[in-house]
């Protein structure tokens, strides 16, 4: 399934779900409790013919399937993916994994208990402030695909704001609004060009509307959005010197590896950005908020 294809069959899901929670709010009892009725049973008859095409199909059959988000998506609900929900989200961390070592960091799965999945940010990640933007634009992200029956994620390494309960943050306070309400969306763009961006360079480009720096540091490439944490000034035509970036306007430098942290005064930091390889090309995550001062 492609990616146009892939956001089709999603924002169909968000309708069906839509109409199913205007269903649930009929004010006629009777009436709601038919419609339910109704929406169970076609939900059981779609699961059982499912399951019969895939015992017709054999397991590789199942096996790819279960590599389209939406279908995987399908195979949960009616419970016949593949995989273990523990599978899955050690298979989703792996993922984040090279992200995260990136910027001297990790991710431990510590375990999963009734519906929550309790992770441990390690290295640079821990205690970080930019570990709840990790959280949220990438491991949660991934969690969010390969296992949505997951209800919550308690994360230990966190930062959050002093109104949050120490060590928790409750999945539903990191999800994506739906399309059209203002919050903390993040989306996925295709980059070109940075497969030939070469050690030591860095370019800048708006993607989605927000200005990117990207660099690379021996093998391993990066992304923050242009802005310098001490000035307010553009990154462009800065370049990764020592392991840093320096600000054009300022001088400020920035640890490129250690999340965008500053050398010359830690209390400012670089905003980093996810950059994945997804889908076989590489990736950046840009939430809505991202560059907002």
């Amino acid at each position: 399934m492609g990616a146009r294809s892939q956001e089709e069959f999603a924002e169909k899901a968000r309708r069906v779900s839509a109409l199913v929670q205007e269903v649930e709010a009929v004010p006629d009892e009777g009436g709601r409790r038919s419609a339910i009725a109704a929406i169970q049973a076609l939900l059981e008859l779609h699961g059982d013919a499912l399951v019969r095409i895939l015992e017709l199909a054999g397991p590789e059959a199942a096996e790819r399937v279960a590599q389209d988000p939406g279908l995987a998506a399908l195979l949960i609900l009616h419970g016949v993916h593949p995989h273990t929900l523990e599978q899955r989200v050690a298979g989703a961390l792996e993922r984040v994994r090279p992200y995260l070592e990136s910027h001297g960091g990790g991710v431990e799965l510590l375990g999963l208990d009734e519906g929550a999945v309790r992770l441990r940010l390690q290295g640079s990640c821990h205690g970080c402030p930019s570990s709840t933007a990790t959280l949220r634009y990438a491991i949660e992200e991934a969690l969010g695909e390969a296992a949505p029956e997951l209800e919550r994620v308690d994360v230990e390494g966190v930062v959050e704001p002093p109104a949050a309960a120490p060590g928790f943050v409750p999945l539903g306070a990191i999800q994506r609004p739906p399309s059209g309400e203002p919050g903390s969306r993040a989306e996925w763009y295709e980059v070109a060009g940075l497969e030939t961006l070469q050690p030591g360079r860095a370019l800048t480009r708006e993607v989605g509307g927000v200005g990117v720096t990207f660099c690379v540091l021996g093998a391993t490439r990066y992304a923050y959005v242009d802005r310098c944490a001490g000035c307010g000034a553009s990154l462009e035509g800065t370049n990764v010197e020592d392991g840093t970036l320096a600000c054009p306007g300022c001088g400020r430098r920035y640890d490129v590896r250690g999340a965008g942290r500053g050398v010359d005064d830690p209390s400012l930091q670089l905003e980093p950005l996810p950059l994945l390889r997804r889908d076989g090309a590489l990736r950046v995550s840009i939430p809505a908020s991202a560059g907002v001062a």
